[in-house]
């Protein structure tokens, strides 16, 4: 069931991406504005792709004030977060050096809905890690650009490169460059199968990438302690995103996994996106009954979830501190997803499809770099000369010998 919300190595999906990548590659502006208006719908040159300073500023001058003012609050708690959890420069043990990387690349998604928290749960991490250049990439889905909210945050962190592209063309533009976009070192953000597909494709041979965060699901472990209208809420909140978004409940009481269902039917015909949440609840989302909770922790590790809430009551933090595996973890009743989504700190762009086994909320240390710092004196290599000879000499690579005996005789 998860494997299908993926654009796999093997399949006619991933093929299209790569085909996309190689023709970005090749053909670079050209073939971005080819997709531009075959996916997007818009046709536009590439002088078109960059949103102009006024636009920006624009957007920023006319968003509503309210508005405005959560905005800026979000920035702070995430800049606050970050900033707390960020490498310690001034107290690193001896050979070690992190650098910041110099430049990045946004993706914004922006197809189904704009994001301007993807913007904040990106950017405000980067620049707290001391990137120098953070360029933003979303789809011109609201009348031939970028949502003006989505403009409004870039200008209001300072950002101003962004272009209205978006999609695999805009994973491919970002890896390799094109005559209008520069290259970048690192690409994050979440996104649908064919963004993170593309990303898949380019990690490691042209960029990095943070993780593949998309398409998003929530794991929700819940005992008849919770409300089951807000665990229904909380399932909706997913799958409204699109129609591979996937919820999924465990729970240890069936009478109760019936009040969840019916407090689902009740509320998803109240969506404005309804649509899209009926298509992810019946293809990739449910509720399934277990003996105990045991199992519940076990399933859940080993699905490790984009997001996993846990809403039993008292027992919720044993429980929480019981699982291994999971993007993020929202413990009781009045920490639902949006909490993380929007202000909490802890970035939102998290691993998905199991990947949470091995990687990581995205953090403002992704934006650093390593490097090993090694100075030896005459002294000290005269000490271990010896042993670095044999072992060069057992591996028959006889020149490292010789780099250090030549320093013996002199």
């Amino acid at each position: 069931m998860r494997a299908a919300r993926f654009a796999g190595y093997g399949s006619d999906e991933n093929q299209q991406v790569i085909d996309i990548l190689r023709n970005v590659a090749d053909h670079g502006d050209k073939a971005v504005a080819e997709y531009t208006e075959k996916f997007d719908g818009v046709k536009l040159t590439p002088r078109q792709f960059r949103v102009g300073r006024d636009e920006l500023e624009k957007a920023n001058r006319e968003i509503n004030q309210d508005i405005l003012a959560s905005l800026r609050q979000a920035i702070e708690n995430v800049r606050s977060y970050q900033k707390d959890i960020l490498i310690d420069q001034e107290n690193l043990p001896r050979g070690i050096r992190y650098t910041p990387i110099k430049r990045v690349g946004i993706c914004v998604p922006g197809a189904s809905a704009p994001l301007p928290s993807t913007v904040i749960m990106t950017a405000v991490p980067a620049q707290v890690a001391g990137v120098k250049e953070i360029v933003v990439v979303s789809p011109p889905r609201h009348n031939g650009s970028i949502h003006p909210v989505i403009l409004a945050v870039c200008c209001e962190l300072g950002i101003d490169e962004v272009y209205r592209i978006g999609g695999a063309q805009a994973v491919a533009a970002l890896a390799t460059g094109t005559g209008t976009i520069g290259k970048v070192d690192k690409i994050v953000g979440p996104g649908n199968k064919w963004v993170q597909a593309a990303k898949k494709n380019v990690a490691g041979d042209y960029v990095g990438i943070d993780s593949i965060a998309g398409p998003s699901e929530v794991l929700i472990i819940a005992n008849e302690q919770a409300n089951p209208a807000w665990i229904a809420a909380d399932m909706l909140s997913q799958a409204e995103h699109a129609a591979d978004s996937s919820a999924i409940v465990l729970t240890d009481s069936e009478p109760f996994a019936k009040l969840i269902l019916a407090e689902l039917q009740k509320q998803v015909a109240e969506l404005p996106r309804a649509k899209a949440a009926k298509e992810s609840l019946k293809k990739l989302s449910a509720i399934l009954v277990l003996d105990d909770m045991d199992g519940a922790i076990e399933m859940a590790d080993d699905f490790a979830s984009e997001h996993l809430e846990i809403q039993c009551g008292q027992d919720s933090r044993e429980i929480a501190e019981k699982v291994h595996n999971a993007g993020a973890i929202f413990i009781g009743p009045y920490t639902p997803v949006a909490i993380g989504d929007y202000w909490a700190g802890p970035s939102h762009t998290l691993p998905t499809g199991m990947r949470a086994k091995f990687a990581s909320a995205l953090t403002s240390n992704d934006f650093l770099k390593s490097i090993s710092i090694i100075e030896y004196d005459q002294e000290m290599l005269t000490a271990s000369a010896d042993d670095i000879v044999r072992l060069a000499e057992i591996e028959g690579l006889d020149a490292h010998a010789k780099s250090i005996r030549i320093r013996q005789r002199d």
